[in-house]
């Protein structure tokens, strides 16, 4: 039975921005602080993580500051080791992207037992008191403007359906990924009680849901399980998909299940992360329809603002102390706005913003980008029998 979340959530992202005097860190009574900066990135394998720990050090590094930067590439004992080393070598600061964000208690005990400042930069680490701030998106919005998107292409507030909907949410290691979900499937709420969206695969938890490591071909082979279970005789008609990585895994699967791309029948399918491969599919109209974009150049601007802050004296700004419970505490957090990019706005907001030129979209889509084909494969359309869509469908170009 599908239950609502809402109210799992605690206070507001939208609060006016606050400082935290008094908190306890980079206060006056500490020695000097001189900037030296440790940084650890998740994984090499998300082209995100990569621009972003390149970002972080180059910022760092133009105030003057020591930095050292590592990428854990998907391996926790790594990034463990790696945080630990640079705790040794005496780093006043730990900007941290967690691969598990449950993983890294006893290293973060010993980070403030020497007096580190640590900051959890997007994914938020979890059963700890050695956080001393959160930086990321506002990430149940991310989920609104995933299933807003859906809503909108399929004409749901003016049509009667019913649609035929299937939810993937991101790795339960993730704690992001608590929100992405949330957001989206609460905005489906009152759409699922009125029978306008149908769940065949009656699957609206987020552990049958979700994808281990965000991987698209763990992605392509629950989609291949969803048609051959549930779409026999129905047709599919959207997909809420959390990252592109997983969009692309689910695009392959419908792709080999004989849903043709372009086409008023193939199910709208969203993102998040704006990677270049799926910008070309969303510009080219071969796949997905949608990305959330998260300026990830803007949230190292902001970290890089927080240690600032920090070596100066001062505190940097937050303006949500409500929301982001850790298990042991709300973490003071700075979020940004994610933006909703499509095939009618990408070139104002990707192209524009310089996040990616035209020449990167187009060479977004690698073959070697393409999630294996591997596990149970879904019949054809041709070998299941092709349904007609719902009656509300909205033709869209």
């Amino acid at each position: 039975m599908y239950l609502s979340r809402r109210g799992l959530l605690y206070g507001s992202a939208g609060v006016a921005a606050v400082s935290l005097a008094g908190c306890g860190v980079g206060g006056d009574d500490g020695p000097e602080l001189t900037g030296f900066t440790g940084i650890s990135m998740p994984t090499d394998t998300s082209e995100r993580w990569v621009i972003e720990g390149k970002a972080l050090e180059d910022n760092l590094k133009g105030l003057g500051y020591d930095v050292i930067h590592h990428n854990a590439k998907d391996v926790v004992e790594d990034q463990i080791s790696q945080i630990q080393s640079m705790v040794d070598e005496g780093v006043e600061f730990l900007i941290i992207a967690a691969i598990d964000n449950k993983s890294l208690g006893q290293v973060l005990a010993d980070a403030k037992d020497k007096g580190v400042i640590v900051i959890s930069y997007d994914r938020l680490i979890l059963e700890t008191p050695d956080v001393d701030y959160y930086a990321s998106f506002n990430n149940y919005q991310v989920g609104v403007l995933q299933a807003n998107h859906i809503i909108d292409r399929l004409g749901m507030r003016e049509n009667p359906g019913p649609f035929n909907v299937e939810i993937f949410s991101g790795d339960l290691g993730d704690n992001n990924s608590q929100y992405f979900f949330m957001g989206g499937l609460d905005t489906f709420e009152s759409f699922i009680y009125d029978g306008k969206i149908v769940i065949p695969s009656g699957q609206t938890e987020q552990s049958p849901t979700s994808t281990a490591g965000w991987s698209g071909d763990v992605a392509m082979e629950r989609m291949n399980t969803l048609l051959a279970d549930f779409y026999d005789d129905l047709e599919l008609h959207a997909v809420l998909s959390p990252y592109d990585g997983i969009s692309r895994g689910v695009v392959q699967a419908l792709v080999d299940a004989d849903y043709e791309p372009g086409t008023d029948d193939f199910p709208v399918v969203t993102g998040q992360d704006a990677e270049a491969a799926s910008i070309k599919a969303i510009k080219d109209g071969t796949g997905q329809t949608e990305t959330v974009f998260k300026d990830t150049r803007l949230l190292a601007s902001t970290v890089t603002d927080m240690v600032e802050a920090l070596v100066g004296g001062g505190e940097p700004e937050v303006n949500d102390l409500g929301t982001y419970d850790n298990g042991f505490k709300f973490v003071p957090s700075l979020l940004l706005d994610p933006v909703d990019v499509t095939a009618e706005n990408y070139v104002e907001v990707i192209v524009e913003s310089e996040y990616l030129t035209e020449e990167q979209i187009d060479a977004g889509e690698a073959l070697s980008e393409r999630p294996r084909r591997t596990g149970v494969t879904a019949p054809s359309r041709s070998e299941r029998g092709r349904v007609p869509s719902g009656p509300g469908r909205a033709a869209f170009a």
